[in-house]
């Protein structure tokens, strides 16, 4: 699939749907509205799709995209604090399931990733899939030795699909990035690059085969959580042989009560796991949704989880980790002020942030939700809520913690559905106060130490070069100012360059259009006529929209 048919296709269901909506209240869009024009004629009187919610007309366009984009649907859903949460609520509504491909064949596939020898493998396929995702298919199977497995395989030509999708969403996302403010706090680059590396370890079925095993290994000495094993000698980057599991989904209450589950402490030990996962692991599930979590039937007063579909995983950088646990800590605390003041030492927020404005904000938000029971209260939303707040203080998105929020209400949605009176807090607080009490450890700190030694001395043979700087900085301090104020001239001279060019392009573009006028004879209603008008019209609206543009 071509880069310039991808982009035909974008711009054709964003017509189709009136998604150029979005472009009402945003400046330096007019080369964008210009490209969409022909299609908003297209679809001009096609009130059914064009008319109605934004959210359900939003999500009808994402749908029709395809699974790259459904995905990328569903990563926003998880933001209602940047994006409407109308349209974040719409979008939860989002699908990871399309319609399963029967040609090539499981055999030919099997034929093609793991060669001739794969006839005597298995003694039994079922050729109609179990599931079928985005990016994969699942198959199950018995192995020539006896043991029941599932064959999970890439679909074929999906990875140029996604390639093609994501070099396109990127430009997309560099153009709105540098034209709006919204763009930049989102930090929409960063964050489609790592949803880049995510999508695409996906598609590399060696990783969920490793992200399997290292999670196995986790919780090897716990019964809280069962992995299923890996057959490696069976597995290659596009397809994956493991155990089938036999549980019960974690959505299927009745069948859960029916095998004597005990929902309450189920619910207790899934936010366990969770929080295990984060603060004791750092390499947490992230893709914790319905479909990928069952539960044991042999389990009944312990309950015990199963954990399949492995290829997203989330980790975070200790300072990161440092982070959360001390502002969650505060907020169980009510300590306001300690917010603030973290989010400006962490540099999350502006260093001029003024902490009294900061932490009466952060106060206003909080303490009305601080009213109900514990057990009423969302510890997702409440996280949600205060970057809501923060983002008027122009809080940068911090890409790492996305899939971690988006996991968090993963699991908070899973407990509550088990128990309604699910107290996340209570099951949350000891992980923190524990992750804390660590890092305050004087052994902790002379590991630190111990561990940095070798950089430190290292770092020594360069003092000289250091003292050598430090006693020239007034001078470079001097040669910087001196650079930067080349720079914005410069950077001056070339807006009022590129101003002038455009103002003369929407010149030429509107004599075009009105050269074009006089083509047309009296017969008005000839087809070749009509285009004639129709494109002397864009061409001298074109002209009109670059002239104005700045």
């Amino acid at each position: 699939m071509t880069f310039l048919y991808r982009l035909h296709q974008l711009l054709n269901i964003i017509a189709k749907y009136g998604l150029d909506d979005f472009l009402k209240d945003l400046p330096n869009t007019a080369l964008i509205k210009i490209a969409l024009a022909p299609y908003k004629t297209k679809w001009a009187f096609s009130s059914r799709t064009r008319k109605g919610d934004i959210g359900k007309r939003t999500r009808l366009a994402i749908e029709e995209l395809g699974p790259i984009y459904i995905k990328l649907g569903q990563l926003f859903s998880t933001r209602p604090d940047f994006i409407d949460p109308t349209i974040a609520n719409e979008l939860k509504l989002l699908q990871d399931s399309v319609t399963p491909f029967l040609k090539p064949s499981i055999h030919e596939l099997l034929h093609d990733y793991l060669g001739p020898s794969s006839a005597d493998i298995f003694s039994d396929i079922e050729e109609t899939p179990l599931a079928s995702a985005s990016i994969a298919q699942v198959y199950a199977a018995t192995l020539k030795t006896g043991e029941r497995v599932v064959i999970k395989t890439i679909k074929p030509g999906i990875v140029s699909v996604i390639k093609t999708d994501l070099g396109l969403l990127k430009k997309i996302a560099a153009i709105i990035e540098s034209q709006t403010q919204f763009g930049r706090r989102l930090r929409l680059t960063e964050v489609l690059s790592d949803y880049e590396k995510v999508i695409l370890n996906e598609t590399n079925l060696q990783i969920e085969a490793a992200n399997t095993t290292k999670l196995d290994s986790n919780f090897a000495e716990s019964t809280n959580l069962y992995v299923p094993t890996i057959y490696w000698e069976y597995t290659r980057q596009n397809v994956i042989v493991m155990e089938r599991i036999d549980g019960i989904p974690v959505t299927n209450t009745a069948e859960l009560k029916a095998h004597g589950i005990d929902l309450k402490t189920l619910s207790e030990v899934g936010v366990d796991i969770f929080f295990t996962q984060v603060f004791d692991h750092n390499f947490f599930h992230a893709d914790m949704h319905p479909g990928n979590i069952f539960v044991s039937k042999n389990h009944k007063k312990d309950p015990q989880y199963i954990a399949i579909d492995c290829a997203i995983i989330g980790t975070l950088e200790v300072a990161e980790k440092n982070y959360l646990a001390r502002n969650l800590l505060a907020i169980f605390n009510r300590d306001y002020h300690e917010v603030a003041r973290l989010h400006i030492e962490s540099g999350w927020v502006p260093e001029a942030t003024k902490t009294h404005e900061f932490e009466t904000a952060i106060r206003s938000v909080c303490e009305p939700i601080f009213q109900k029971p514990l057990k009423e209260i969302s510890f997702g939303q409440l996280l949600v809520s205060l970057f809501q707040t923060s983002s008027t203080f122009d809080m940068e998105i911090q890409p790492s913690l996305v899939l971690l929020q988006k996991t968090l209400l993963h699991v908070e949605g899973l407990g509550r559905q088990l128990n309604p009176d699910l107290d996340l807090w209570e099951t949350a607080k000891p992980h923190l106060e524990r992750w804390n009490s660590r890092q305050l450890n004087p052994v902790v700190f002379a590991k630190k130490m111990k561990d940095s030694l070798p950089d430190l001395l290292g770092e020594m043979t360069n003092l000289p070069a250091y003292i050598s700087a430090f006693l020239g900085l007034n001078e470079i301090a001097a040669l910087k100012r001196k650079e930067l104020l080349l720079r914005e001239q410069t950077h001056n001279r070339e807006k009022h360059n590129k101003l002038r060019i455009f103002r003369l392009s929407g010149i030429v573009f509107v004599v075009l259009g009105l050269s074009f006028s006089p083509l047309v004879d009296v017969s008005i209603f000839e087809l070749d006529n009509v285009r004639i008008i129709i494109s002397s019209a864009f061409i001298g609206l074109g002209g009109c929209l670059l002239y104005f543009s700045r």
